[in-house]
């Protein structure tokens, strides 16, 4: 927007550079900063040298005008030509300073991008928004003539809203707030005047908002305009510069004709003027009134002259307003002529023109009413409510009172017929043209107008009172919460305009605002310290937190949403975390924020990983960048010894900071000198310097999404700058505000840019989009499928960074006739979206062969000759029939033509990928007799986000089954028991359930030895497994059941590429089809059963499956994509009622297709993200995406579009419900109505949703990340895991429900360990409730269980933790790190006591504490405890920790060979008391053989040794019975039983090799069928299944639980299962280890009484 002619800007300059000699305070802060070494020189950016001065863009065209010879305020060498001044461009000379005005609708013409000139568009920004009202009085409002629009002004900018549309029209020009505003009679011209010592006038052609004359009012503060009727006479009223009371009017009759405003008469007066109008039967006569005066004006010959009217009795009253009743026109007598005035008091009086006196006065709001309503002034019993403003039509009147009041009057004030209450003093009315409708301002900033007719009260605008100091903006509602010096909290909807909600504490001032970025949450800080936070949802309050004392100077959210941080006046600085809509405080920091640093929104900044905090602090000259989620310093940067060529003798400061682009990490900072310092956030290095900024100091920055542009603010002005500094001039100026502005930013879809001030504007932002891909598609739109070639060479495609952004809004698309051309599309690829590859090798076609009995197979290639319809020919190949003896569910497999290379993922995230690659199961693996299993697999805790529609639910029959890794999990909603189907020995990337519930199939990767993937077939009545699949060579992505369950579809990923269709009744490969490019999803189609569709890259293919007798012949109809989608993926799709699918894009529309004709007729933009999933039920329709939303639509409208095609009215479709959950969406099924169904998530959860309550309930909920440890409580009540995603969960063993979670954001929890009970006491009265866990930034945190919150944080290490323990007493914490760092911490005091480097250089494996139970190891103390490195290395312990006592007892080195072999990394060590054999610890690991070691502390030597079939990766032992879990690197771990630990040599009958009895098995049988992994990640702990690694299994041993989750952690529970070998009847080959049981063990075995020599009878 322009400046008008007062307003100067002065070329921007730098002074020379010069160099000067560094005084000593400079060289000691220098040396203060050890961060910052030598600054390194920065070549100084050379001056710009303007080779052409740049033209002033004027925004609205408009005739030449003449200008007034001699005007001072028109000189050339200061005027800027505002919009409508005139339609030359002016030259000026500011350095290329762009000014630009801006008018709504004006088309804007963008350059061809590259320009080197400087920014395009030109100009960049268009104003579209003003939320405000007044500014400098809130008295004036207008109608226009034909009563469709008000014009109101709002601070320096006039605005004219449109009723119906709501659409803003404003006139730019003014560099001060607009004081005053008239109307001509005609309603064609529009005066208006600006307030300040320059007080200016502007007449405005109002159809065309263009400026037609600036003329001087020669007023400083004008409070009253009035046009004649005529349009030729203006007069205004107001104080010159000797604040005396000055009328002044000027002839306008020449301005329309291209003439200027001349003063026809002036005058001083000593009385008080409020209001002045020219009489609309004569353009020579007004009328004034004010205090104690009512005067009639006249212009005679030049001179302007008055005389009062005589009031008598009404002498004192004061007077506000005037108006002339409406009546006949012009030619009846001015005697005739009735002129109502108000007052304060209350008094309307009629005043008799001719006369001029009173003919009549009513009292219309006495304080006790007398029942005539008229009275003398004075003679009420009380004061009266204040009239401030009048306003007459032909049949009533309308007043606004000090009470808040509107009333419409009969003309003779017998009645008030309709009122309406407003919440402040009502400060002017105004009577629409038709009389239909009356405005009305308050004294608040409303704006609005009651509809007489409607009897309804319209709000068009309200404003803050006072000058807006900072927003937020939510981008998802698209909403903006400002907060403002009148003390509020404001929240506005920025499509409407409409305030929402309006905050505000008694006796608090308000002071930031911000909004979480997902959650309808808004916090806001306050000048007492209090920070409270809002659901604006429920409008409620939801926490108040009180941890500052002094006024919030800076309070924000991460970008993930997951913390909080708030600074005050005192420096304080505050760390919350945020969990399911709860608040926690994680630490608070004193005087790091710096005290005069001021306060706003953007105090606080988060970088866009929500990695980094930065802020100005701890004083003005430094700004620290702290670690986002521990407030650990990482950066401070002295800002005033960055330029060491200044000449300026006050240092430079910091006032503002911001984060430049993630990925280039680098820090904005504008400073007190206006300069832009751009440092490195890692380093601190000034990378570069931009100065001057602004000729003030810059009061905010901002910068886009991209990274591409950059937003400043300073004084009143706004900077668009290109980032990189890229042009000749590198930014563009805005101005319009007519107060300093306090913040700007963007919105989060980049769309809009915002900046507040006096008022909240909204800009359009015009910058070509960030690119996405390519502008168009580059070949002619064609129904034919890609023609497959051994050699493809097409380039990848450009992937979009960002989902597309806008408004759901359906748009018809009738695409034209489709040809059936085969081209290939160019350009039609995509890239990798994940950084692995998968590589896939050519197959020979005769490679395989097909057991179809004595059926043929049809293996077919789509293929296309010329133009013809495509076709698909089958595929000579040999065929093999299936043996006579084979058994019916033998493994069914097919083979594929040869295929051209395909391993670039598309951009699509429905893709499956494997989280592990595949394991390899020792040779000496031996499973368990048959029926002689003494474990089973409990219940599974996690549901496998990883895989993609691998969720069934059935509504009718209840049946609900998901995958966890390569476990089918089939639970009961209502009791909760689960059914654990095992069969595939790969992670499971989807399933599909037959529409009958009768049959499931299950699609996971290549079992061992295979070359295909595997596909099981499950009968759900009783989880049998009935046949076996194979014929895609890597994963399968989507599977489908025919809807009359004869058929079963199978398409393989985007390196597989091929399509299969099965029988279900035999389960015979029917057909096989080779397609040119990837698939995503395939469905039948309900209608026809041989109808399905696919969906793939930017098309549809409509398969038509015909049936000759055994044969079945294809038929494919490919569709592409509507051009106006561009180059997408579609994504997902379904069915819908009748003929119509529903296809979603990568780019979040919704496609809508008529199947009858093959073609799509709809269009709209459903999500801002990819649209995995899809779901439709008769006229509702669930869309879920990777924005973590859910979606619920009403499609009741499509039917009929597609029915009445073009000549349909556009339809819309309603969005009824929406949820978000905690990840991308990629499984849903829902009931018939759509009412309620179970969502499945990336994160691992499944949600029950409830679309008619609103509800999301978690249903299956997990780790997101690996599970790192598991361990149990004493009580073995529950069971505490930790994991990579950084949570701590506690789980109750005995409904594997979820407890409590403690989550630590940024960060991965290695190790975890629950607090033992006190000692002595059995049982445990109370639960020991504390759990600690370490984590990989070095911290070790304590959490209390039952108060559930953090109760200690320590940091004793500078490496990751990978082991922990607490003492057998619970006093003491142990801990070890990466580097082999052990240190022993106090949890009472935090301190760390001990530090042990013995290990240093190698990694903890083990810690482990006992008690001592021997006095004869020649150490004192009453505890024992070992560490156990990577290197092999055990060191024994012997402590009283009381005595401040730690003696290293026995170090204990094992031998390895030189070099591992056909190993990919070394397994861990590891070591552990035994707890049965007291002095004794077990140690495996890497070593000359494969073997556990039992070794002897008194003896100081290796009792015996066990061999084992592998490397151990494992190990855990039971608390009292002889049994010990293992785990190895293959497919398998075992468990050992009492045979293994025989004292007398005597072996079981059952014994193997390994000395393995028959009862200690099923976890070895079942490593074969389900526990793909097995490593050590702690002691007590494996992996039991990488293939879902945030799963848990709970594994029951007959009487107890023996282990969970990765890691198999040995319960006391389990270790009484010794006891149950002599119930199952094998006390002959435990024999020799029953003399280990304890009494009661054996009592209750063998349902004995305790006592008795047992031992000797057996």
């Amino acid at each position: 927007m322009t400046t008008s002619g007062d307003q100067v800007l002065e070329e921007p300059g730098r002074p020379q550079t010069q160099l000067v000699t560094l005084s000593r305070p400079v060289c000691d802060r220098l040396s203060l900063i050890p961060q910052i070494t030598s600054p390194k020189a920065v070549p100084h950016r050379c001056p710009v040298v303007t080779k052409s001065i740049p033209e002033v863009h004027l925004a609205v065209p408009g005739p030449p005008r003449a200008v007034p010879a001699g005007d001072p305020m028109l000189d050339e060498k200061q005027r800027l030509h505002s919009a409508g001044d005139t339609g030359q461009p002016v030259p000026l000379s500011d350095g290329g300073i762009h000014v630009y005005a801006h008018q709504r609708g004006r088309q804007t013409t963008r350059p061809v991008p590259g320009s080197e000139e400087g920014l395009v568009p030109d100009p960049i920004l268009k104003l579209r928004t003003i939320i405000g009202f007044g500014g400098c009085s809130t008295k004036w409002a207008l109608w226009t003539q034909d009563s469709t629009a008000v014009v109101y002004p709002c601070h320096a900018v006039i605005v004219a809203l449109l009723l119906k549309t709501g659409e803003q029209r404003f006139f730019l020009g003014h560099t001060d707030k607009v004081s005053a505003l008239a109307f001509s009679g005609s309603g064609a011209l529009l005066a208006s005047a600006q307030a300040g010592p320059r007080s200016v006038g502007r007449l405005w052609d109002f159809p065309t908002a263009s400026c037609l004359c600036l003329f001087k009012t020669y007023l400083q503060s004008l409070v009253s305009l009035s046009f004649s009727r005529s349009g030729a006479v203006l007069c205004g009223v107001g104080k010159d510069v000797h604040s005396k009371t000055m009328v002044v009017v000027w002839n306008t009759a020449q301005v329309t004709r291209g003439g200027g405003v001349t003063v026809l008469a002036k005058a001083h007066t000593d009385v008080d003027i409020q209001a002045m109008k020219i009489a609309f039967f004569d353009d020579t006569r007004m009328v004034s009134c004010g205090r104690d005066n009512i005067r009639l004006w006249r212009v005679r010959s030049g001179a302007l002259r008055s005389c009062p009217v005589t009031l008598g009795e009404y002498h004192s009253l004061d007077f506000t307003d005037l108006a002339f009743q409406e009546g006949p026109g012009p030619e009846q007598e001015p005697e005739n002529r009735v002129l109502f005035v108000c007052s304060r008091s209350g008094h309307v009086l009629e005043v008799d023109y001719k006369n001029v006196c009173v003919r009549s006065a009513r009292r219309l709001l006495p304080a006790q009413p007398r029942g005539d309503g008229e009275e003398q002034a004075g003679s009420s019993s009380g004061p009266g409510i204040a009239i401030n403003s009048i306003s007459m039509s032909l049949t009533f009147c309308a007043t606004g009172s000090e009470d808040g009041y509107m009333r419409l009057w009969l003309l003779d004030f017998s009645a008030a017929v309709l009122e309406a209450e407003h919440e402040a003093s009502v400060s002017s009315v105004c009577i629409s043209p038709d009389s239909h409708k009356v405005l009305s301002t308050t004294a608040s900033g409303n704006l609005g107008y009651l509809d007489i007719q409607a009897q309804d009260y319209n709000t068009l605008m309200r404003s803050h009172t006072a000058s807006v100091l900072g927003f937020s903006v939510e981008g998802k509602w698209k909403q903006i919460a400002t907060v403002s010096q009148d003390n509020t909290i404001r929240v506005w909807d920025l499509a409407s305009r409409q305030q929402l909600y309006d905050f505000s504490a008694a006796e608090e001032t308000p002071c930031t605002v911000a909004f979480h970025p997902f959650w309808k949450i808004l916090a806001c800080g306050f000048d007492s310290g209090v920070v409270r936070t809002f659901s604006l949802a429920a409008s409620d309050l939801l926490l108040e937190l009180r941890q500052h004392r002094t006024a919030i100077t800076g309070l924000t959210f991460s970008p993930d949403g997951n913390l909080m941080f708030s600074s005050c006046l005192q420096g304080t600085l505050a760390l919350y975390s945020l969990a399911a809509w709860k608040t926690q405080v994680l630490r608070v920091l004193g005087n790091v924020v710096a005290r005069d640093a001021g306060s706003g929104v953007d105090t606080l900044v988060v970088s866009g990983d929500s990695r980094l905090l930065a802020f100005v602090g701890p004083s003005k000259y430094v700004v620290t960048v702290m670690e986002a989620c521990s407030l650990d310093e990482l950066l401070r940067v002295d800002i005033s010894i960055l330029d060491l060529h200044s000449t300026c003798t006050v240092l430079d400061s910091a006032v503002k900071v911001c984060f430049g682009p993630v990925l280039q990490g680098e820090l904005l900072v504008s400073t007190s000198s206006n300069k832009i310092l751009v440092l490195d956030a890692k380093t601190g290095r000034l990378v570069r310097e931009v100065s001057p900024v602004h000729k003030l100091t810059c009061s905010s920055l901002a910068l886009s999404k991209d990274g591409q542009y950059l937003l400043t603010a300073g004084d009143k002005v706004i900077k668009v700058w290109d980032y990189r500094m890229r042009f000749n001039i590198n930014f563009q100026v805005f101005i319009g505000h007519s107060e300093p502005v306090h913040q700007v930013a963007f919105t989060p879809d980049q769309e809009h840019v915002i900046s507040v001030g006096d008022a909240i504007f909204l800009w359009d932002f015009l910058a070509p989009p960030p690119v996405r891909s390519s502008p168009g598609r580059a070949h002619s739109r064609t129904s034919t499928l890609l023609l497959r070639s051994d050699s493809c060479s097409e380039e990848p495609r450009d992937v979009p960074d960002t989902p597309r952004q806008t408004v759901p809004v359906p748009s018809l698309s009738f695409p034209p006739c489709l040809d059936t051309s085969s081209v290939h599309p160019a350009g039609f690829q995509s890239t990798f979206s994940e950084s692995d590859r998968e590589e896939e090798a050519d197959v020979p076609g005769s490679s395989g062969k097909v057991e179809n009995g004595n059926k043929d197979v049809s293996v077919l290639v789509v293929e296309s000759d010329g133009n013809e319809e495509p076709v698909v020919r089958p595929k000579v190949r040999q065929e093999s029939p299936r043996s006579p003896e084979k058994p019916a569910n033998e493994p069914r497999r097919g083979t594929k033509p040869p295929k051209c290379q395909w391993s670039i993922r598309p951009d699509s995230y429905r893709h499956f990928t494997p989280r592990f690659k595949a394991s390899v199961l020792p040779q000496s693996f031996l499973s368990p007799p048959a029926g002689s299993e003494v474990l089973k697999l409990k219940a599974v805790i996690g549901y496998n986000g990883n895989g993609r529609g691998n969720m069934v639910w059935n509504p009718d029959t209840g049946f609900f089954a998901y995958s966890c890794g390569c476990v089918i999990v089939v639970e009961d909603l209502h009791s909760g028991s689960q059914n654990h189907w095992l069969g595939h020995a790969q992670e499971i990337s989807t399933l599909t359930l037959s529409h009958h519930a009768q049959v499931l199939a299950s699609a996971s990767g290549k079992k061992d030895g295979d070359s295909q993937c595997q596909i099981c077939i499950w009968r759900t009545q009783d989880g049998a497994c009935t046949a076996e699949l194979f014929h895609h060579e890597t994963q399968v992505q989507a599977m489908a059941f025919s809807w009359d369950n004869k058929f079963l579809v199978t398409i393989g990923d985007y390196s597989d590429q091929t399509m299969a269709l099965w029988s279900t009744h035999t389960y015979e490969l029917l057909l096989s089809t080779c397609i040119s490019e990837p698939l995503h999803d395939v469905a039948f189609s309900p209608v026809s059963h041989q109808g399905l569709a696919c969906v793939g890259r930017g098309a549809v293919m409509f398969w038509l499956l015909e049936q000759q007798g055994a044969a079945v012949r294809p038929k494919v109809h490919r569709v592409p994509a509507p051009d106006v989608l561009g180059l997408v993926e579609l994504t997902s799709l379904c069915y819908g009622a009748d003929t119509l699918l529903y296809t979603g894009t990568n780019s979040g529309q919704i496609c809508v297709w008529d199947t009858e004709t093959n073609s799509c007729f709809m269009t709209w933009e459903a999500d801002e993200g990819e649209i995995g999933v899809l779901v439709c039920q008769h006229n509702r329709l669930v869309s879920g995406s990777n924005t973590k939303r859910i979606r619920l639509w009403s499609v009741a409208t499509v039917q009929e579009l597609r029915l009445k095609g073009p000549s349909a009215r556009c339809g819309s479709v309603l969005l009824e419900h929406e949820i978000t959950l905690d990840g991308t969406i990629v499984s849903a099924a829902f009931d018939d109505s759509l009412e309620m169904g179970i969502v499945g998530t990336t994160a691992g959860t499944l949600w029950y949703i409830n679309w008619v309550e609103s509800t999301s309930i978690r249903l299956i909920s997990g780790h997101k990340d690996k599970v790192t440890e598991v361990c149990f409580s004493p009580s073995e009540s529950h069971c505490a895991t930790c994991g990579e995603d950084g949570s701590v969960r506690i789980w109750a063993l005995g409904s594997t429900e979820l407890v409590v979670q403690f989550q630590v954001l940024n960060q991965s929890c290695q190790c975890l360990a629950w607090k033992p009970r006190p000692v002595g006491v059995w049982p445990c009265p109370g639960e020991s409730q504390h759990v600690v866990a370490g984590y990989s930034d070095g911290t070790v945190r304590v959490f209390s269980v039952s108060r559930t919150e953090m109760e200690l944080k320590m940091h004793p290490h500078a490496a990751a933790l990978t082991a922990i323990t607490y003492s057998t007493d619970g006093e003491m914490i142990l801990s070890g790190g990466k580097d082999g760092i052990v240190a022993i911490s106090s949890p009472r005091t935090g301190m760390t006591i001990h530090v042990l480097a013995d290990h240093r250089g190698s990694p903890i494996t083990v810690l482990q504490c006992t008690r001592k139970q021997y006095h004869d190891l020649g150490m004192e103390g009453g505890e024992l405890w070992l560490a156990s490195s990577s290197d092999r290395r055990v060191s024994v312990w012997a402590s009283d920790w009381l005595q401040d006592k730690c003696e290293l007892l026995d170090w204990l080195s094992f031998p390895a060979p030189a070099g591992p072999e056909g190993l990919d990394s070394l397994p861990p060590s590891l070591a552990a008391f035994c707890p049965w054999e007291h002095g004794v610890l077990v140690y495996v690991g890497f070593g000359l053989q494969k073997e556990a070691l039992f070794y002897s502390l008194r003896k100081k030597q290796v009792l015996r040794k066990i061999s084992l079939p592998a490397f151990a990766t494992s190990l855990s032992l039971s608390p009292s019975a002889p049994f010990m879990a293992i785990g190895f690197s293959g497919e398998c771990c075992g468990c050992l039983g009492p045979s293994f630990f025989c004292q007398r040599g005597n072996k079981c009958p059952y014994s193997s090799k390994q000395e393995t009895c028959p009862q200690t098995w099923e976890l070895w049988s079942r490593a074969r069928r389900n526990l793909q992994k097995t490593s050590w990640v702690r002691n007590e702990m494996h992996e039991v299944n990488p293939a879902c690694p945030q799963a848990v299994f709970v594994i029951g041993m007959t009487s107890g639980i023996l282990g969970c989750l990765h890691s198999v952690a040995v319960s006391a529970a389990a270790s009484e299962a010794a006891g149950t070998f002599l119930q199952r009847g094998d006390r002959q080959g435990c024999l020799s280890c029953v003399t280990q049981l304890s009494d009661s063990t054996y009592s209750s075995a063998v349902g004995t009484e305790p006592g008795g020599d047992w031992k000797e009878s057996l």
